[in-house]
């Protein structure tokens, strides 16, 4: 059976670097830090102080105040995002096109601000006191699904929940039901709000996250003296399109997606395979399924998240999968700039990948001071490259031993 070619028509992001892609991308590119003094919990109550949250943002720009008041956190950035993409695609869901345009949006954790909130309701005043909304605000595929509603979107309609891959994999999941032929078009991406007491007070207890009082500095991916992820709120989405739909309706092609890969490591619940074995393996897949040889990846956006084990295990799954090319490679980590949106992470990443086609820019890895003798590889430090990019490539590697990797490419009619 001959394969759909996918291309991405749309994009739209809600992060803690701007408020739209135009502005994500400038400030991307210009080096500057999205990451702050933690401000959405009681700070006093955790060893860490610093956070990659997204300000500013009114929910109401986008849907009615009471409709709003009916979603999590990350539910409203999923949905004010995919507004935005089909925006920028100029698509407008019709009851013709409805059946075969799918939403496909991942969360790792859903809605925890929900949780807690209705959990102190339960125990100071009883179940009656919870509100009627409780569950359809707090389950992860109601980014999905609320989405659905407000577009009219009746194709699949999916959530995948794999911790920090959660995004790329739904991105893939999604690419793949167009290829196939179930679908002509799939709203997809990533969407988490987790910057809540819970979630932070587990991070924290798993010796995870950054203690780095400094927030410019917090967040340095492959750098000797980087001691753990900053954690970050967000959504990316793009608009995936078969190349004959995208063609019929005349639409603006940004690139094209043409491989995903998709492993377990069946090792451990938090860390990565030894010699990052599960990732070499997704993107040794990705590339082959993409149709292209390793040497012809000009840029990856890597998973690195700032962790000790992350930084240095990806950078040896980069020498597995590209050999010497790996020398010749450029590598850049947009978390140092983001934070780690978790399961917003590589849909948000994908934009600023798409973008780096289109522009022929690099993002860097900002706060690259001290080299890593195990991580010697080219990590775009500090600031953005101009470069001729034709096909690249994003790694997200989430707790549980999920591993995802995505390429895109220059589109060529």
């Amino acid at each position: 059976m001959d394969k759909h070619r996918v291309v991405i028509t749309g994009m739209g992001t809600v992060n803690p670097l701007g408020l739209n892609v135009d502005e994500t991308w400038e400030h991307a590119i210009a080096g500057k830090s999205g990451i702050g003094a933690l401000s959405r919990v009681d700070v006093d109550q955790f060893p860490i102080h610093v956070s990659a949250e997204v300000h500013d943002f009114d929910p109401s720009v986008f849907m009615d105040k009471k409709e709003a008041r009916k979603m999590d956190r990350f539910t409203q950035f999923a949905v004010a995002s995919s507004l935005m993409a089909l925006k920028d695609a100029d698509l407008t869901i019709t009851e013709d096109i409805a059946p075969r345009v799918g939403v496909w949006i991942g969360s790792g954790i859903g809605g925890m601000e929900t949780y807690e909130k209705n959990f102190h309701q339960f125990l100071d005043k009883g179940y009656r006191r919870v509100s009627p909304f409780f569950v359809p605000m707090m389950i992860p595929d109601m980014a999905s699904g609320q989405v659905s509603i407000m577009t009219g979107a009746k194709g699949i309609n999916s959530c995948t929940v794999t911790a920090c891959a959660s995004g790329t994999n739904s991105i893939g999941d999604a690419f793949k039901v167009i290829q196939r032929g179930d679908a002509d078009i799939m709203i997809t991406g990533g969407s988490e709000a987790p910057i809540t007491n819970m979630a932070v007070a587990g991070f924290c207890a798993a010796k995870a996250v950054s203690t780095n009082e400094d927030p410019a500095t917090a967040s340095r991916p492959f750098d000797q003296n980087r001691d753990g992820f900053v954690m970050g709120e967000g959504a990316g989405i793009v608009i995936l399109e078969s190349l004959e739909s995208a063609k019929k309706r005349g639409a603006r092609i940004y690139a094209e997606i043409s491989g995903y890969g998709a492993t377990g490591d069946a090792y451990h619940v938090t860390a990565p395979a030894p010699e990052g074995e599960g990732g070499s393996r997704a993107m040794k897949q990705a590339i082959e399924d993409a149709g292209l040889k390793p040497s012809d990846i000009d840029y990856l956006n890597a998973h690195g998240t700032s962790t000790p084990y992350n930084d240095k295990f990806e950078t040896i799954a980069a020498k597995t999968v590209f050999g010497e090319h790996a020398y010749k490679l450029a590598i850049s980590s947009t978390k140092s700039m983001t934070g780690h949106l978790l399961g917003a992470a590589g849909a948000v990443e994908a934009i600023l990948c798409v973008k780096s086609i289109q522009d022929g820019i690099l993002p860097p890895t900002i706060n690259y001071e001290t080299p890593d003798p195990e991580c010697d590889l080219d990590y775009v430090p500090n600031e953005a490259r101009q470069q001729k990019v034709r096909a690249v490539m994003s790694n997200s590697l989430g707790f549980g031993g999920h591993n995802a990797t995505l390429v895109f490419k220059q589109y060529e009619g």
